[in-house]
């Protein structure tokens, strides 16, 4: 299919799933650039509602990046067990509040090229903190649900996350770079699931190489 071709039916499944999910946004609870920061890094690998469990008690001891900076390794990796894989991401949040007590005057950096310097902090996790509190539009997080998606619709036929975005980032206008990872996960949460896709259930399975060819 030719570029425009692609860029077309890409416009088209936006237009579709923005009347379907009007409502699509990250479901991680939080309030300052310090809890989304945190919110992200735990929920690599573990659902959001677990995230949330985990960060309504955590975000009233550890208000500032100073409090995660000074957190004694042990007890916070306790303290966010239940997130899966929580000595890494423990290691990982309190060496990104240092860096950014040290590098960043103690406050989350809003650029792509100062988020990746952090510890824990990959393009999913820049593009998901730069969306959802600094309002920009520097790529497309790419989850499993917008990996899994984009090669069913045949938007991508890459693995990497990393190609996967630069393939979509030339196919979705760039006003709507960070919303299209909600509307994806949205859809691949209620209808285009990973193991049992609801194909017959699907309002865009016309436009999908998967459905059709299976």
């Amino acid at each position: 299919m030719s570029s425009q071709r692609l860029k077309q039916k890409t416009k088209e499944i936006i237009k579709i799933l923005k009347k379907i999910y009007p409502k699509a946004k990250i479901a991680l609870n939080f309030k300052t650039p310090v809890e989304l920061l945190v919110a992200t890094i735990l929920s690599a690998q573990c659902t959001d509602k677990r995230v949330n469990i985990i960060t309504n008690y955590l975000f009233k001891k550890y208000r500032t990046i100073s409090d995660y900076a000074h957190a004694d390794l042990s007890q916070f990796g306790n303290e966010i067990r239940s997130a899966g894989f929580f000595h890494n991401k423990a290691k990982n949040i309190i060496a990104a509040a240092r860096l950014i007590n040290q590098k960043f005057y103690g406050k989350v950096p809003g650029t792509m090229e100062e988020l990746i310097q952090l510890p824990g902090v990959a393009r999913k996790t820049a593009n998901i903190i730069l969306f959802n509190y600094f309002s920009k539009q520097s790529g497309i997080a790419v989850d499993t649900h917008v990996r899994r998606i984009s090669q069913r619709l045949g938007l991508t036929r890459w693995n990497n996350p990393e190609k996967i975005e630069i393939d979509l980032m030339l196919l979705v206008p760039q006003k709507r770079w960070g919303k299209f990872s909600y509307l994806l996960i949205e859809h691949g949460r209620k209808v285009c699931r990973a193991r049992k896709p609801r194909c017959n259930l699907c309002f865009i399975n016309k436009y999908c190489d998967y459905c059709n060819i299976y």
